[in-house]
This record gives C-alpha cells, structure tokens and sequence, in this order.
C-alpha cells in the first residue's frame, strides 16, 4: 500500500466531501483526455510493420481506459455521479490536461517524435519528495497525491462510512471489463481506494516511484514483466527494452525495439470539421466518427451510472471507431496529408436516440439493441399441442435488468440474451434492410364475415399461429360468418408475436389490438428454439440512423444475426436450428 504523500498546500487541499468529487470528477475527465491522442498515434500505425508500437500504444491505450473505470468507481464511491456525454469531455485541440500544467499541450498527431515527447511528458512521474497538488497539478501522480490526502483527511474528520456512502452496484468490476492486465477494484472503503489509486500511479510511473515496473505481466507477452506507461514510451524512443537490473537512471539496456517510421500514415495534425466543406467525403467521415465516439461516451456515462454491463458494450463500440479512423486515415487530405479523427462533441439533440429516459429501443450500428427507461424483460414459451400446433404464449422468468440495458443482437453473445462486447469480435454485420414504410402501405387485406383481415408478409417470423390444425386463416376466412370461426381466427391473428397478421371488425376500420404491455420478451418456441424478441405495448424502436421504425402494439426484433430484414426478425432462427443458453437471472 502506498504511504501518506506530502502535504500539498493548504490552498488545494480536498478537505470536503464536495471538493472530493469534484476532483474525481476531474480525474475522469484527465484519464479521457488522454484518449484521443493515444487512439490517433496507435491507428496511424501499420501493424504489419509497427507490431511493437502498437502493442505498447495499444496497452498504454486499455490502461488508460482502466484507470477512468477506477476513478468512476472512486467517485461512485463517495456518492458522487460520473459525468463522461458533456462537451467539457471533447474540448477543441490542442488542449491542456483538465486542471493541469498548462504548458502541456495534447495535439491528435500520428505516431512519431512529437508524439512520443508528448506521451513522456503525460506520463512523467512525480520527483521523489514531490508535493501532493490537487490544481494545477506538475505530474498526474501529485494529483493522485492530493486525491489520497484528501479522502484520509476526511476519514479522519468525518468516518469512513460517511465518506463512502455511494450504492455499491454502481461499481463496475473484472466481470465488466477484461481487456487489460491491471486490476479493475471495487471501491467501497479506503483500503480498495487506495488501492485504485496506487493502479492508476503504479501503471503510469512504476512501483515505488523509483522503478521501471509497474507490478503486473505483460498483458502481451505474459512471460514478461510489465514496465509503467513512462517507461514503455521511453523504449519507443530509445528503441530498446528494460531488462531486470535496469533503472529510470541507466535507461533501457535489452533487447532491440524496431519502430519503422515509413510504417505510419501522416494524418493532419489536429484535423478539424471545419477543415472540410459539408458533405465532403473526409467530413461526412469524420462527422460519423464522432457521433460513434460521442455513443461510447454515453455508454460508459451509462455503465458507470447504475449499468455496468454496459461496459462490454462501450468497449465492443471502441472496435467501430478503429474501423472508422482507419478509414479515414486511408484518404488523402491537404500537403501530402491524411484526413483524421477530429473527436468534436455532437450534442445530444443532434443524437435523437441518446436523449432523455423515455422508454424506446435504439439499435446501434453493427452493435445491439440498447433498451432504455427501465423497459421489463421477460421469457415466453410458445405452448404446442400434441401434434405440434401453435396454441399459445406462456409467460416466464422476469429477467433482472438495469434502467437501461443492451440485448444481442449477433446472436453470439456469451450471456444470452445480454450483450457481451462479441459483435465487435466477430465483425458482426447489422446493416438495417427492413423496409420503413407504413404498415397501410404494405398490408395486403382479406375480408371475412365481421372481420377484414390485414397480412404484411415481411414481418413474418413463422411462428404458425396463423395455421390452425387442418386449415390456415385464410382458408378459414370465407366461414367466418360461424362465431366460433371468427372467434378462432380472431385469436390466432392476437398471438402472432410479429402482428404480421392484424384485424378489423370491417374493411377500413380501426385495427383491433390485443392488450399488451409494455415490455420485451425473450421467445422460446418448440424443442428450446431460441426465437426473437417480441416488443409489445408500443416501445418505439429507432434505427441505427436514427430514423424510427413505425411504433406498433407488437413488433418482433433479430436475435440470431441472421435476418435478411434486420432489425426485424424473418423466421431465419427456425432455419439455422439457432438455439442459446439462458442467462442467468439473478
């Protein structure tokens, strides 16, 4: 365990609880402007040629994103509130640390000499004997400094337990987050906060601020130990490894680092929106950029914000942005330059899905359904008769769900029916092709005797309700004018989960629906056959382009990623015999 830091002066000391979150909240926003400059060196680099550079950027990157999951649960900890989807997150570059040296510049600038001084200067560990600065901080380790005064200061004057009096399921855990060789800590005390705060110091100076090393494997290469994040940039520019025996004095002395600087595309430095007409090619690239990278930002503010399984989430969308940035790194801009990433703020009104806690379902681009405004999730089992007819729906298990919560839409996912981050390890391919046209314009309609029956082919899922024991509906619909035919048709046509099938009382007549409520089903039919998630009560469902699908009482949603008119489900799930694991409800 780290020992008690210097005094920091008596001006920048944490001494309320107010004041504590504040500078965790800083310390949010600090571990995040260290992103987009690491993203810009780390997609600049051709990983055929620069497989070192990437591997030490790469794992800089993920530690980084570490330490905001630590820092949120430092500040859920004490009561606080997490704040990432604001534009104080994506202030124009170049740009200072938040509350930091102010001679610090951060640029998005590709891999190479300014870079590298950059990330050392980022990086740079606290002098031995330094002062604990909680403003305008030299190093992030006298910040950290300051924050660890601050919360045994006010132990000491107020009781561990009124300091850490945040709701513990807010902590996000290993369970949430794998990517990495550090140590995701639960906080709830100041023993686990310390020992976050030693993660976060240890893996971006080293242990004891007098070493190399930072106490973890190589997340890499695990045969070998895993030198802080100074040091690892340290043998980027001197184009040598640590070996044991070494010190920040000798400089890395082992094995040779090749870095191959024709391996690295020239992006624009600090390429701007405004550099580019709209409708550009490079600026309706960088414009889709940032709306997925302001996606992640609102999933991790989620995650952290009672949803931690959104965390998988954030870090499978991390994999559209690589996609993205490469792309645009791949097209030519001005001076012999590429364009780039220009991480700019899109405000949440221009987002439309990500607004408010109204209930809906957004399904993100390649990505799942996001369910938000507490919408219950729930099993259904399609009960057959004896000669495996379609009689009816039987209701299931109440799955446990946060407020807002993501389902699988790939089909891969490992904890089915949730989402796991495995669309973006696979290169699943979500492209929406349900048509969007009313359902008036697509039905087709068929008049009985007191009922006018209404089909929309396209959104059958071939659940058979519609096919009674000798004869289908619209064999049944001339004998309609028998009560008990019309009855029969009538309750068919309320248990098509898809509302393919939908009727009147007479041609041109209000639609009669079944009283369903609000909520999503997870559908089972015969023999375990995982089926699709039926949405009822009139959730809206908007599209990965924002546009809405038409809000109806039942619409039926792809779980297996194998539609050919996603997001709707096409009864594909029967054909590939696609089958899933219940996910544990507790």
């Amino acid at each position: 365990m780290r020992q008690p830091q210097p005094e920091q002066t008596a001006t920048s000391r944490i001494d309320t609880l107010d004041s504590l979150r504040e500078h965790l909240q800083w310390a949010i926003e600090l571990e995040h402007a260290t992103l987009p400059p690491y993203l810009c060196a780390l997609y600049s680099l051709d990983p055929e040629r620069n497989p070192e550079a990437v591997d030490v950027v790469g794992s800089v990157f993920a530690e980084e994103m570490l330490h905001l999951a630590l820092a949120a649960n430092l500040l859920n900890a004490v009561g606080g509130r997490p704040r990432l989807d604001t534009p104080r997150m994506l202030p124009p570059h170049p740009r200072t640390l938040p509350h930091g040296d102010p001679s610090l510049e951060l640029s998005l600038v590709p891999f190479g000499a300014e870079a590298l001084e950059m990330f050392l200067r980022i990086e740079q560990p606290a002098p031995p004997g330094a002062a604990a600065e909680g403003d305008g901080y030299a190093t992030i380790g006298q910040f950290y400094d300051a924050i660890e005064q601050g919360l045994r200061h006010l132990c000491d004057r107020l009781g561990e337990r009124e300091v850490f009096s945040g709701d513990p399921a807010r902590q996000v855990n290993a369970g949430h987050f794998r990517h990495t060789a550090g140590r995701l800590i639960a906080v709830d005390g100041l023993d686990s906060a310390l020992a976050a705060l030693e993660e976060i110091v240890e893996q971006g100076e080293g242990t004891g601020r007098g070493d190399v090393w930072d106490g973890d494997r190589d997340v890499f290469h695990p045969d070998r130990d895993e030198v802080a994040h100074y040091y690892r940039f340290q043998e980027l520019k001197a184009g040598r490894r640590y070996r044991r025996g070494d010190t920040p004095g000798s400089g890395p002395t082992g094995e040779a680092i090749s870095v191959d600087l024709a391996g690295v595309r020239p992006m624009r430095r600090n390429p701007r929106l405004a550099d580019h007409a709209p409708g550009s090619a490079i600026r309706t690239a960088q414009e889709e950029f940032n709306h997925t990278y302001c996606a992640v930002l609102h999933l991790l503010e989620q995650a952290f914000n009672g949803s931690p399984r959104l965390l998988a989430v954030a870090t499978g969308a991390m994999y559209a942005l690589r996609a993205q940035a490469q792309a645009l790194l791949r097209m030519p801009d001005e001076g012999g330059t590429t364009a780039g990433p220009t991480f700019e703020y899109v405000p949440p009104e221009l987002r439309h899905w990500s607004r408010g806690d109204r209930q809906r379902i957004v399904v993100l681009r390649d990505g799942p359904y996001m369910v938000y405004g507490g919408v219950p999730l729930r099993r259904k089992k399609k009960i057959v008769s004896a000669e495996g007819k379609a009689l009816t729906w039987q209701t299931g298990e109440r799955l446990e769900t946060e407020d807002t919560y993501a389902l699988c839409r790939c089909g891969h996912s490992g904890s089915k029916p949730f989402c796991d981050g495995t669309h973006a390890l696979i290169g699943f391919d979500g492209t929406e092709t349900a048509d969007v046209r009313p359902y008036e314009e697509l039905q087709h309609v068929h008049d009985g005797t007191g009922i006018s029956a209404r089909r929309v082919g396209e959104l059958c899922i071939h659940a058979a309700f519609c096919i009674a024991r000798t004869r289908s509906i619209a064999e049944m619909l001339p004998d309609t004018g028998d009560s008990d035919v019309r009855s029969d048709v009538m309750g068919r046509v309320d248990h098509c989960p898809s509302g393919s099938y939908s009727y009147a009382l007479e041609r041109g007549g209000g639609t009669i629906e079944p009283d369903l409520p609000q909520a999503v089903s997870v559908l089972e039919e015969e023999d375990g056959l995982a089926s699709a998630l039926w949405v009822t009560g009139g959730v809206p469902v908007l599209r990965a382009d924002g546009r809405p699908l038409q809000t109806r009482t039942r619409m039926t949603l792809c779980r297996c990623g194998h539609s050919a008119n996603k997001p709707l489900c096409d009864g594909t799930h029967r054909q590939i015999g696609f089958h899933e694991e219940p996910a544990d409800s507790a």
